[in-house]
């Protein structure tokens, strides 16, 4: 067969599947959202993945929001998707998990994260890991065995920094966490960590990008980090169930006494998934919002200068011989609590959060199919001038003391219902301590970076910083 045969038959092909998919539409037990499933087979993919630069509402939302209203249907990648930009649809989304909805991830995300992983689990197996994993991450673990040791790695890497003519501030801080949190991971040496860190960067490139397994593409890419990155968490925890560790020491001796416990439920796999997923949790976010952070603080000077007074009075209110924040510190810190929310709240890290329909589904005036994917839009919600005043602008002042520590309808970086996100102590814990240091004893200029959405959050070019050590 020539090589155009071959070309015609697939777009033919492609054809069927599109007119398959929209007869299938159009046979419901109801009424679908108003929308647009877009060309044959590629839907709306392209749209939908072109960047932007704006802090404002995607484009490719923004669009569709202002055409069809706050629920409306399109296809990604092949997947007939609604996508709900309304915080009351969100709400009754997320609480019935697991009786409507079940959580969800695109082929090419679970080929890239392992589908045998937390995020796609739900019910008791999702509870199991999500409670093995705040075993690392709870508060108890943040207070006792975190923060002393995050502060004073932060406090040397700031003073590093300010020895340097400039620093790729995205680059430092993602090195920092992930070789502080893989310590607490793996407690694996420099070498290893070396290693896997080569590994993730590769991971990350492509980790939101047009699935083409191509030679070459981010995608491809994207697959390949992952499998180094497995290979050496293989090696890393063959090791350790070959030489046990009984004082458990770090995450990778949790793992194996799990692994070793009789009826067990955790299996290889789903540990092997859980320790890969882990480290980019931890710091691929972080580190965004913390650069961000630094941003929208030159930006607004009246919040920088509050934030300051709050830090400084928090070191003048300590004994002489009291050194180091503490934990009752950190809780106390009612402005960076809400420079921490401001920020996560603009940075919007996850352009979608995904549920599939488990049976025909009444949402408002419309009928979501079992089968179909529903996208809860977090910016939608974050950007709403209904519940934010001049949305796109920096004003930790809007926040009130009961908000700071909640999830809520009109508040979801963290995620949502169930599915809260078990690291978000860690990130607050992580910023705020960052944040204590960077003002308390520096300045800073940007020298130049900008980020740009794909719809992910990246920095194609950096983000230089120089930082000058206070006159106090």
């Amino acid at each position: 067969m020539s090589f155009v045969a071959i070309v015609a038959v697939s777009l033919l092909v492609c054809i069927a599947h599109w007119v398959y998919s929209w007869w299938r539409s159009q046979r419901i037990n109801g009424k679908l959202p108003p929308g647009s499933m877009g060309f044959p087979f590629i839907g709306e993919t392209i749209q939908f993945f072109t960047p932007y630069t704006t802090r404002d509402i995607p484009p490719f939302i923004k669009k569709r929001m202002d055409r069809y209203g706050s629920l409306f249907r399109t296809s990604i990648v092949g997947y007939q998707i609604i996508v709900s930009t309304d915080p009351e649809a969100n709400k009754f989304i997320f609480e019935q998990e697991g009786k409507s909805f079940i959580s969800w991830y695109m082929d090419s995300f679970g080929n890239i994260v392992g589908k045998d992983n937390f995020l796609f689990m739900y019910g008791d197996l999702h509870k199991y890991i999500r409670n093995l994993t705040l075993s690392l991450l709870g508060v108890q673990s943040l207070r006792e065995k975190f923060l002393s040791e995050m502060e004073d790695l932060t406090s040397k890497q700031l003073e590093l920094w300010s020895s340097q003519q400039s620093v790729d501030l995205k680059e430092a801080l993602s090195t920092m966490i992930f070789n502080f949190t893989s310590k607490k991971l793996f407690g694996s040496g420099e070498k290893n960590i070396g290693k896997l860190k080569e590994s993730y960067v590769a991971f990350l490139d492509g980790l939101i990008s047009f699935p083409l397994y191509i030679p070459g593409t981010a995608y491809w890419k994207c697959i390949q980090g992952r499998k180094e990155a497995m290979k050496l968490i293989q090696k890393l925890l063959d090791e350790r169930r070959r030489n046990p560790n009984s004082q458990k020491k770090d995450f990778v001796d949790v793992i194996v006494e799990e692994l070793s416990k009789k009826g067990t439920v955790l299996t290889e796999t789903t540990a092997l998934n859980v320790l890969f997923l882990l480290p980019f949790a931890f710091f691929e976010s972080t580190s965004s919002v913390m650069v961000l952070a630094i941003e929208y603080l030159l930006e607004n000077p009246e919040a920088l200068e509050e934030l300051t007074k709050e830090h400084e009075s928090i070191i003048s209110s300590r004994k002489r011989n009291e050194f180091g924040i503490t934990w009752q510190e950190f809780r106390s810190m009612t402005f960076t609590h809400k420079v921490i929310n401001e920020t996560t709240r603009l940075a919007n890290i996850v352009p979608g959060i995904f549920r599939k329909a488990l049976k025909d589904v009444k949402l408002k005036e419309y009928t979501i199919p079992a089968g179909w994917i529903v996208m809860v839009c977090p910016t939608t919600v974050h950007l709403n001038p209904i519940k934010y005043n001049d949305p796109c602008t920096f004003d930790p002042w809007r926040w009130k003391p009961e908000e700071l520590h909640t999830g809520s309808e009109n508040f979801m970086v963290f995620g949502g219902g169930s599915r809260l996100c078990a690291g978000a102590d860690f990130v607050k814990l992580q910023m705020a301590v960052f944040l204590h240091h960077l003002v308390t004893k520096y300045r800073w200029n940007l020298i130049k970076g900008h980020f740009v959405k794909k719809p992910g959050l990246v920095f194609p070019n950096g983000f230089y910083v120089q930082f000058l050590k206070r006159n106090l």
